[in-house]
């Protein structure tokens, strides 16, 4: 059982940055994998960045590649997502999502069952 919280959104101009936060509470021992899925109104969450918790490696979408990062600090159960060069395409609820379940298929959705309540990254042109 883990409780995923956001923080770090807001608005900024084209170009710009924000780093998103993900803190984990509750049972973390465990976790297989984590991830960022924004999702802009009607439509479905895509991941755009996820990570294997274990050995750390990182798996990015086409779109953010070069401008994203996703990184952990295990010592504070915190996922982060440092996000450079942003275009107002990026705009979106970002999500922050976990998963206990080994597998492959990280930046799909389907295959997390935890998940934050977001916090809105909006970027103006």
């Amino acid at each position: 059982q883990v409780q995923l919280v956001e923080s770090g959104g807001g608005s900024v101009q084209a170009g710009g940055s924000l780093r998103l936060s993900c803190a984990a509470y509750g049972y973390t021992h465990m976790t297989y994998c984590m991830g960022w899925f924004p999702q802009a109104p009607g439509q479905e969450r895509g991941g755009v960045a996820a990570i294997y918790t274990v050995g750390g490696s990182t798996y990015y979408a086409d779109s953010v590649k070069g401008r994203f990062t996703i990184s952990q600090d295990n010592a504070k159960n915190t996922l982060y997502l440092q996000m450079n060069s942003l275009k107002p395409e990026d705009t979106a609820m970002y999500y922050c999502a976990a998963d206990f379940r080994s597998g492959s298929g990280y930046l799909q959705g389907w295959r997390y069952g935890h998940w934050g309540q977001g916090t809105q990254v909006t970027v103006s042109s």
